[in-house]
Order: structure tokens, then C-alpha cells, then sequence
């Protein structure tokens, strides 16, 4: 299966929904961009603030617009509200790689199952649809939260890249970089996110 950047491609289950990202969501999304403008402490480009998520979601419509990326808006189906987003990027086709980031979600989902709800379902996409062989992942080294989350779904870490970006702040970082493979996902990450997902009630 190719990836169509014009498809407006849905992964639900039954307790969250990935939607495409769309100018409307402007309003959905804002007040998580007045009111918890931590949430991209980590991060340059964040959506701090009416006049930064303006510029976030015009320019990840564009990256859609331009074949580079695949935004989503994520749906918590039990709060029947939207509650964050995440998307596909640097998609090679070819070499069978694709990454997963951008994703951020209210202070009041982090930490109740949505995260790993949205990773299953993104690489179950990525490895069974788009028979991808590594789906990889990256975050701020000093972001301890996000790279503990990404372990917990089955990343690897495979090292640091040292001095490679910024921060909100504009301050120079290192970026850890994790990975998964094709193999690992069929031989025990997609099974253990799975079981992981049935065994978490945040209803």
C-alpha cells in the first residue's frame, strides 16, 4: 500500500479516533494553546498561544499539502473531546521508514492510556498497511516523560544526536533518537501494547 497524502485516512478503536487535521480544528484545539502552554516546554514550533498555533496548524497543513507529512487530531472516545494531536513524517516509501512525533496531548490525558491507544493504532498502520520495516521516534534527551513513554510502547533507544535542534526557548539540545522494527513489532511489542491497552482502565 502506498501512502496518498490526499486520502483522509481514520484509525479508531474503541477508545480513541485519529482524525486528519483540518483548519476548523483551530478552535478545538486552542484552549490547550491559551491555557497549557508548558506542553511544549520541550520543543521549537510549538502551539503556545493563539498566534503560535495559528502558525502550528497552517504549517502542518502545509507539510500535508506538500507530500512531507501527515498530521492527525486525536479524539478521546470515553471524554467524547478532542484532546491533542500527532502525525506521520519523514516518510520514505521506498526505503520502508517512517516516523511518528509532533504529538502532544492536555495535561489532563497524559498519563490515561490515550498515548498508547494512538501509538498502537499508528503502528499498526505503519507496519501492517504500509509494510513499513522501522518506524522511528525522537525527543528532546531532557524530556524525560516522552522518551519513558516511548519505551513503554517498545521503543529502542539507538543513541543520542548531539546539539541537533531547540527548544521552546530557543536554547540548543541533544535529541535521543528510538526505533522499532518490523520484526520486534510482530514478535512481542504489538502483543505486549495490545494486552497493555486491554489492562488499562482510565475510564
Amino acid at each position: 500500500m502506498n501512502f496518498d497524502f490526499n486520502e483522509n485516512y481514520i484509525l479508531e478503536n474503541e477508545w480513541v479516533r485519529l482524525e486528519p487535521l483540518k483548519p476548523s480544528d483551530f478552535d478545538l484545539l486552542l484552549p490547550y494553546s491559551e491555557n497549557e502552554p508548558e506542553i511544549w516546554e520541550f520543543n521549537s514550533g510549538g502551539a503556545n498561544g493563539k498566534e503560535n498555533l495559528q502558525k502550528y496548524l497552517s504549517n502542518a497543513l502545509l507539510q500535508r499539502e506538500t507530500e512531507k507529512e501527515y498530521p492527525f487530531i486525536v479524539f478521546d472516545k470515553s471524554a467524547q473531546k478532542y484532546v491533542g494531536s500527532t502525525r506521520f513524517y519523514a516518510i520514505f516509501i521506498e526505503n520502508k521508514t517512517i516516523e511518528i512525533g509532533y504529538t502532544w496531548y492536555g495535561k489532563k490525558y497524559q498519563g490515561t492510556g490515550i498515548n498508547k491507544n494512538c501509538k498502537y493504532l499508528l503502528l499498526e498502520f505503519a507496519f501492517e498497511k504500509l509494510n513499513m520495516e522501522r518506524v522511528a521516534f525522537a525527543a528532546n534527551s531532557k524530556n524525560n516523560r516522552s522518551i519513558n513513554a516511548m519505551k513503554a510502547i517498545g521503543c529502542v533507544v539507538e543513541g543520542v544526536l548531539r546539539n541537533c535542534s531547540t527548544d521552546a526557548s530557543g536554547n540548543r539540545i541533544d535529541v535521543a533518537r528510538l526505533s522499532i522494527l518490523k520484526n520486534e513489532w510482530n514478535d512481542n511489542v504489538k502483543s505486549k501494547l495490545k494486552k497493555d491497552i486491554e489492562n488499562f482502565s482510565y475510564r
